[in-house]
């Protein structure tokens, strides 16, 4: 019977002595193999135990010989299996649950204490200490640790109730309300570190920004709100300004059209009218190029409707009719804000005007189709157009853009189908005028195979327009070539 105690206990320990270097070999690389292996041997040591009839939960007063020292070694090694086998399963648990990245802190709490409490039991059932003196003497020790580590240990217990709350995960935008925002790039017992919009990082202590609110702009996703107040002088109905403003929000195409932005309007007095945009941008990101477009097309559509931006309060002056005057709708006032015309002198932009017919479209109706060579120029005076190919919205035009210019310089066909969204009003213009306006003015070519370069990169389903310098002298050359400009 002796016999086969000791033959027990020396296979335990070398269960126990195998498992560690099986262990030690596998690495942290393959997670679900180690876990295996540490299973199949503590099991084999907790069979080897019973079989050996050893209770590793009782102390026994072990003799200064080889046998007892084998049986210390062989409890010591069952509890350190245990304590590997429990951790494997928690971490086995946490990955498993899709969450291992934000429950790291709990992670390691769930770990430190399994490995104190086989500590502890190591000492009550192998050694025979007496725990509850131990507890009671290492409490007054842990009194003066928490003195001197008060605001260490505030970090620590933050980190922690800020895991626990889950106000953010790695990835989350959030705002600070001492102005700070930023993505969290990385969360660990003590700090909270933060990439912001400037690419700096900003390592915030956990006590720090546990107190503090927190807006997180991640959830439910990055698509939030933007408020933008407008003023417009109050020279026509309220009605009609709310929806020139409609129409600049949805003729924009950085913002979110779903649910669609909204004008509202705040309130009115002799000096303005004044309204309040609210829109959605994708994230983050796109805000100040949102709101860059946004106030761009305000300025289009209040310019190509007449109306007039007030200013600021407490600064107005009597406008009197030269206001109104101003505001008359005309296709000069148009080419002050279209790109194309940028360039003209007045006396050009009166001869192309003068010869510049008006038109306009109902919502839904076709301007130019697919495929098509125009013999017109068309410049948008007010309302949405949307371009379209096969069926799929490609981008929105809005007042001062323009239609047909490839086929009126190049006499290429048409790449998109222009639809009308809103109901337009627009400017047409002559082949045969604008061939004398390029003639006397050749800049205006910059700005064309600029834009046509940019459609065709938009056909090809490129991201990002990329134009080499020698496609567009290439381009430049064609157009110039076709109206016989050297």
């Amino acid at each position: 019977m002796a016999e086969h105690f000791d033959l027990s206990i020396i296979l335990l320990n070398f269960l126990g002595i195998a498992g560690i270097i099986v262990w030690h070999l596998q690495g942290r690389t393959r997670p679900t193999e180690r876990l295996v292996a540490q299973i199949a041997f503590f099991l084999a040591m907790t069979a080897t135990l019973v079989f050996a009839r050893v209770n590793p939960f009782r102390f026994d007063s072990p003799h200064m010989d080889g046998d007892g020292t084998l049986v210390v070694s062989a409890k010591i090694l069952w509890w350190t299996h245990m304590a590997w086998a429990t951790i494997g399963f928690v971490r086995i648990y946490i990955v498993l649950d899709g969450r291992p990245r934000e429950a790291r802190l709990i992670q390691d709490l769930l770990v430190a204490m399994v490995y104190l409490g086989a500590l502890l039991s190591v000492m009550a059932f192998v050694f025979g200490v007496p725990i509850g003196t131990l507890l009671a003497t290492s409490g007054v020790v842990a009194i003066i640790l928490g003195l001197a580590l008060q605001n260490t240990l505030g970090d620590v217990f933050s980190g922690i109730a800020l895991t626990l709350g889950r106000p953010y995960v790695i990835g989350d935008w959030i705002s600070l309300s001492d102005g700070t925002e930023g993505r969290i790039v990385a969360s660990n017992w003590r700090s909270t570190y933060i990439l912001t919009g400037m690419h700096n990082l900003v390592v915030l202590p956990n006590s720090v920004l546990a107190k503090q609110g927190l807006t997180n702009v991640s959830k439910p996703d990055e698509n939030h709100q933007i408020l933008l107040p407008v003023r417009i002088v109050p020279n026509t109905r309220p009605k009609f300004v709310v929806d020139i403003l409609h129409e600049a929000l949805n003729s924009c195409n950085g913002i979110v059209h779903e649910p669609p932005p909204t004008a509202a309007l705040v309130g009115i007095n002799g000096t303005a009218i004044e309204i309040e945009l609210q829109f959605r941008v994708t994230g983050p990101a796109q805000r100040g190029l949102a709101r860059n477009e946004v106030i761009d097309l305000i300025y289009q559509h209040c310019n190509s409707n007449g109306l007039m931006l007030a200013k600021p309060p407490g600064t107005q002056i009597f406008e009197g009719s030269d206001a109104l005057e101003r505001a008359h709708i005309s296709v000069e006032r148009l080419f002050d804000s279209a790109p194309l015309f940028a360039g003209l002198t007045a006396p050009e932009r009166a001869v192309i005007a003068a010869s510049s017919k008006r038109g306009e479209a109902a919502a839904g109706s076709t301007i130019v189709t697919k495929g098509e060579k125009v013999e017109t120029l068309v410049l948008i005076n007010t309302g949405i157009v949307t371009l379209n190919d096969d069926g799929e919205e490609i981008t929105r035009l809005a007042p001062g853009d323009y239609l047909g210019a490839r086929s009126v310089v190049s006499g290429e066909p048409e790449f998109h189908e222009a639809k009308a969204l809103t109901r337009i009003t627009f400017f047409q213009i002559d082949k045969l005028d604008f061939e004398k306006l390029i003639l006397s003015r050749p800049s205006i070519l910059d700005d064309l195979s600029c834009r046509m370069s940019e459609a065709r990169a938009v056909q090809a389903n490129s991201g990002e327009p990329i134009v080499s310098a020698q496609a567009r002298a290439d381009l430049i050359q064609t157009i110039r070539s076709a109206f016989g400009s050297h």
